[in-house]
């Protein structure tokens, strides 16, 4: 059970948790410990997603998942299809993923990482008797920039937008649009600790953050689609 494993895990390294401590998990290890693995010999694809694969050189396996896990497809292009997934988000291939994974096998992304990180804290608070928050970090590609980054699709016990419209700059300026994605923020810094790789470092403690509570979980960071420049 990852919640135990997480805590033995504390233990074992001498570590005692203290509220508004913060934990970011992988979400791979989320989805491994949700069952979320497919092998690919059980996928048979549609016709939608042989034509997809044609024109991405995609194995038409994972193109069907992708269409599987996705709302609508926004841009494809050679080896690479956008999507809207499931949860909401637009990202590369609806977050379906083959590294760290046995052969034969891809990953999907939780069911609902919200409810997901909702309940590991829920067994820390009655296992430990603390209060934390709970991040379930993902990497992502963004349409302006090279590179991935820690982003949160999971999170509870913290807040995952911090609104300051209508507050005050150094120089008493009002804050008109000014949103921070705290939570993306946390799993952006915890991604640095956990690597892209074979670090094999799936958790991250976060202590000293000034944890604002919060309830909205990560979908609060969706931006609508009438407010979506790149669609």
């Amino acid at each position: 059970m990852l919640p135990q494993l997480i805590i033995d895990s504390a233990i074992s390294n001498d570590v005692v948790l203290h509220d508004n401590d913060v934990l970011v998990i992988a979400q791979k290890v989320v989805s491994k410990a949700e069952g979320q693995a497919r092998l690919l010999s059980d996928v048979t694809p549609s016709a939608k997603a042989l034509v997809l694969a044609r024109k991405t050189g995609k194995d038409p396996r994972i193109v069907e998942l992708i269409l599987q896990e996705s709302d609508s497809v926004v841009r494809v292009s050679d080896g690479l299809i956008i999507t809207e997934s499931r949860l909401g988000i637009v990202m590369a291939n609806a977050g379906i993923d083959q590294s760290n994974v046995d052969d034969g096998f891809v990953l999907l992304l939780p069911q609902d990482p919200d409810a997901s990180a909702g309940a590991i804290r829920d067994y820390v608070k009655k296992c430990c008797n603390v209060d934390v928050g709970v991040v379930v970090a993902d990497s992502i590609g963004r349409a302006w920039r090279n590179g991935t980054v820690g982003h949160a699709i999971g999170v509870a016990g913290t807040s995952a937008l911090l609104d300051l419209r209508g507050h005050a700059d150094l120089h008493g300026r009002e804050l008109r649009v000014t949103q921070v994605a705290i939570a993306d923020e946390i799993a952006a810094a915890a991604s640095m600790l956990m690597g892209q790789a074979a670090e094999g470092k799936p958790v991250v403690l976060i202590r000293g953050f000034t944890n604002l509570r919060g309830n909205t979980g990560a979908r609060a960071l969706l931006r609508a689609r009438e407010f979506d420049l790149f669609r």
